[in-house]
């Protein structure tokens, strides 16, 4: 099991890198995280939905994503509040965070019943944590860290992010806030991000060793320009545009921005200047405002009202731009959203923006599903994942964006082709679907490089850096000395 120091100490993407180490020693890894707070996700081919971290370390193992890998997820709708998902559906809307103490005992025989099958099926599960596993506020009834760990019998391994400094305080205080067992089960250090001269860090190497007992592992180097899937937190994967004058495009954090990795292709791209609009930023001229997904589209709605987004989406359709929602976002485009039954919040309806004639309804179904058609921009083939709760109705979507396969009409777009709305997640992965896209936003010859290409190529970068700077042996001991076979039935 990896465990961090801090949230975003790097354990995602040092799951992936061991995934794909081992795949590569032929040692048949699963991926595996008890629980994950996100609103990043992905839909498994099953029509279950598990974190988007789960997704991308699957891929890193060669296996396609399971519920299993990820058995309970919490995608936040409030401060307070998240939405409860166990093995791949839903099963509270809005349970608030005291609430969800209380509720844990209950999950943790879902998260033991998923790992039990992996255990069958897999010679090794490798493991995330989430958080922090000295967060002392929730150590009683944990499912996420230790508390797994310990229930399953699991060595450990604790990362800390050296790039944000106090990297020693991080791993000695982690260590002292953690009982005598828990303490027994961290088997060694790994630092991640390492900048600079490795023989100047190389004293304080040899002194947590002495002071700790335990080894450091390794020190993984930080890798410019490295994309992986972010979890949560917006990714820093823009790059400086290859041609004079890109197509410029505008995103909106929201409040409760969801899938937001939908626009890492555009951040990527040679020909596209992508830019996220925080509050109280002017929002600049563009060619293109993208409204991204949301997990609460009414508050998120609301938020747009307040920081001006809808008077300056007015403005920019008056000159002549273009403006794409995509599930979330796509609803919000609407005469209003309604949701009777609170789901997302207080019960209530919100007006929309009005750019297309249709209004949407939150139902408790989630509709959850991968997908494949054409765009009707061009006729170019499309893939995508719908993740949504809401079902949208009126004249609008007689002029759907995306035919799906069984002529399945999806999506809108409007009379007069600057305002077009889609669920489909994914959507920019698809480079036919992506150079139509931008074409119709005012791109001319497009030419989108391969996403999927570039995501593989990522992966095998940070293994490499893994097979480079860590004790693959030494790590591949220690997780070979739990032996599986007495592990608990749970059914």
């Amino acid at each position: 099991m990896i465990q961090g120091t801090t949230s975003d100490a790097g354990k995602s993407t040092l799951v992936a890198a061991l995934c794909r180490v081992f795949r590569r020693r032929g040692l048949n890894p699963v991926p595996f995280k008890p629980q994950n707070m996100a609103l990043n996700s992905a839909v498994t081919p099953e029509g279950g939905e598990i974190g988007r971290a789960q997704a991308v370390q699957a891929q890193a193992a060669g296996l396609s994503p399971h519920v299993d890998m990820n058995p309970v997820l919490l995608k936040p709708n409030t401060d307070t509040g998240c939405q409860v998902i166990v093995q791949g559906r839903a099963q509270q809307d809005n349970l608030e965070a005291w609430g969800y103490h209380a509720y844990k005992p209950r999950v943790m025989p879902a998260i033991l019943a998923s790992h039990h099958r992996l255990t069958r099926q897999y010679q090794h599960i490798l493991v995330e944590g989430a958080g922090s596993p000295a967060e002392i506020n929730l150590r009683e009834g944990d499912v996420a860290n230790m508390g797994f760990a310990e229930a399953v019998d699991c060595p450990v391994l604790l990362v800390a992010d050296i790039d944000k400094g106090g990297v020693f305080a991080h791993l000695v205080g982690t260590l002292a806030l953690l009982s005598a067992s828990e303490q027994a089960r961290i088997r060694g250090f790994i630092i991640n991000r390492f900048r600079g001269d490795l023989s100047i860090l190389q004293p304080g190497l040899e002194w947590l060793q002495r002071h700790t007992g335990k080894p450091v592992l390794g020190v993984l180097p930080y890798l410019p320009g490295l994309h992986l899937e972010a979890e949560d937190s917006l990714s820093d994967c823009a790059i400086v545009p290859g041609i004079e004058n890109p197509l410029k495009i505008v995103v909106p954090w929201l409040q409760r921005t969801s899938n937001h990795t939908d626009l890492d292709p555009l951040a990527l791209h040679p020909q596209v200047d992508l830019q996220w609009i925080g509050p109280n930023q002017s929002i600049p001229a563009a060619d293109l405002i993208i409204l991204p997904g949301s997990k609460s589209a009414r508050s998120d709605m609301e938020y747009l009202r307040q920081s001006s987004w809808a008077t300056a989406i007015q403005h920019h359709l008056r000159y002549g731009g273009k403006v794409l929602g995509i599930c979330g976002g796509f609803q919000m485009l609407g005469n209003m959203i309604h949701d009777p039954k609170g789901i997302e919040g207080p019960a209530g309806s919100t007006p929309g923006l009005g750019l297309l004639d249709m209004e949407t309804r939150l139902e408790r179904e989630k509709q959850l599903r991968l997908v494949s058609g054409e765009l009707c921009l061009h006729q170019a083939p499309v893939t995508g994942y719908e993740i949504h709760m809401g079902i949208s109705r009126g004249e609008a979507l007689k002029r759907p964006l995306v035919l799906l396969s069984g002529d399945v009409r999806e999506g809108a777009l409007s009379a007069d082709g600057q305002v077009a709305g889609s669920y489909l997640h994914g959507i920019f992965e698809s480079r036919p679907a992506c150079d139509a896209l931008l074409a119709w936003a005012g791109l001319e010859q497009p030419e989108t490089p391969d996403y999927q290409a570039f995501r593989e190529a990522a992966i095998e970068r940070l293994a490499d850096a893994a097979e480079a700077h860590l004790q693959i042996d030494r790590i591949i001991a220690i997780a070979g000395c739990c032996d599986q076979d007495s592990q608990p039935e749970m059914s």
